[in-house]
């Protein structure tokens, strides 16, 4: 079995935007501000990407080494709090920044993780 300290940490969240503002949400993001795309990267997040499943509901994944440091060094950012306080009035039912507020979702399968561990025991 793995070390978990060493193993890269996979993240998925959910947000709710509401539905009249989807258009402009998703106008924010094509292209998100550069420096704020140089924050979430030294912050240590990679593989992110934000997918629309319909009615507003958005689920993010991204990979990280760490995520309780990137969570702390987006706190810490001032382009990531301006970003998030701009992005704030998208969201519905949500209390607090969004990129610190978002519901994370436990991963339940992972191919190269079970591929891996059943090789191993070949």
């Amino acid at each position: 079995m793995e070390d978990d300290s060493t193993m890269s940490q996979r993240v998925c969240f959910t947000l709710r935007v509401a539905p009249e503002l989807l258009d402009e949400y998703v106008a924010r993001h094509s292209p998100v501000w550069p420096e704020m795309l140089e924050e979430i990267a030294a912050s240590g997040r990679r593989n992110y990407a934000i997918f629309h499943l319909g009615d507003g509901l958005l689920v993010g994944t991204y990979e990280t080494d760490d995520d309780a440091a990137s969570r702390a060094y987006l706190a810490g950012s001032e382009v990531a709090a301006r970003w998030e306080a701009s992005m704030a009035p998208f969201f519905v039912g949500l209390d607090g920044r969004p990129d610190q507020a978002a519901q994370t979702h436990p991963e339940v399968f992972h191919l190269e993780s079970q591929l891996a561990a059943e090789r191993g025991r070949s």
